[in-house]
């Protein structure tokens, strides 16, 4: 069973849909879209699939808790993890900074990754009596570039993520547990509108060499190979999807 945090829209949907097309039972995480989640659930179900959409604060701990329990009582053990969710903490300068916008972003982004992963790995653990496993975080190529003039703080959140995909990968690797990350350019999705910059992607499609913008099924596809046995000798990397920005 996969579990997808923030998977009601966007990226995190189209994981979802991509995962349950390689038959394997899927839990879609929300924290406030109950009806997008619960109707993408229902589409997998009707294509055949398995999928069930979970409510859950993945920035809690207790909530983590019942989400990993609640999904493999329905579903299944779980046999990996997808670290999906996270907020920008909107658009800012250093200078303009909302510290608590800051906070709630540093509680989706890398909190959530925190929790989960150390969740899916109790569970997942050889040592612990699982099976082994994998674990995608979703990065982004800002943690490369740094996300100046636009949101440093999150750039540095996700930048993060990608030392603890490194580090967690070494430390799960003898309990079967591979760990890897893919980092997503410039993509289509409700994030440029949610920070209220809806022409983000065409202004700056001309930054990208391929000369496109990226779509969500882009980063499924690249999550979907480091999940599966194609990428067995995988651990610790992190995949840049940006197009060549």
């Amino acid at each position: 069973m996969i579990i997808v945090t923030g998977a009601s829209r966007g990226i995190g949907a189209a994981i979802a849909r991509r995962a349950a097309d390689t038959g394997k039972p899927v839990c879609i995480n929300y924290l406030h879209s109950r009806s997008r989640a619960e109707t993408l659930a229902a589409d997998i179900r009707t294509a055949g699939g398995q999928a069930l959409a979970i409510g859950a604060d993945v920035s809690d701990d207790q909530d983590v808790q019942r989400l990993f329990d609640k999904a493999t009582a329905e579903l299944g053990p779980v046999t990996a993890l997808v670290n999906n969710a996270g907020t920008t903490g909107g658009l800012a300068r250093i200078t303009d900074l909302n510290i608590e916008q800051a906070d709630a972003s540093y509680r989706s982004v890398l909190r959530s990754v925190l929790l989960c992963t150390r969740e899916a790995a109790r569970r997942m653990a050889i040592s612990r009596g699982g099976n082994g496993g994998a674990i995608v975080n979703i990065s982004s190529t800002g943690a490369r570039t740094g996300g100046g003039f636009e949101w440093v703080h999150y750039a540095a959140l996700k930048a993060a993520v990608n030392t603890h995909t490194w580090g967690a990968a070494q430390e799960l690797a003898a309990d079967g547990i591979r760990v890897n990350a893919v980092a997503p350019g410039l993509i289509q999705t409700d994030l440029h509108q949610d920070n209220g910059v809806p022409d983000r992607p065409a202004r700056l499609r001309h930054t990208v060499p391929l000369g496109r913008i990226g779509s969500p099924q882009d980063i499924a596809e690249a999550v979907c190979f480091l999940l599966s046995g194609a990428s067995s000798y995988t651990t610790g990397s992190v995949l840049e999807v940006g197009g060549g920005r």
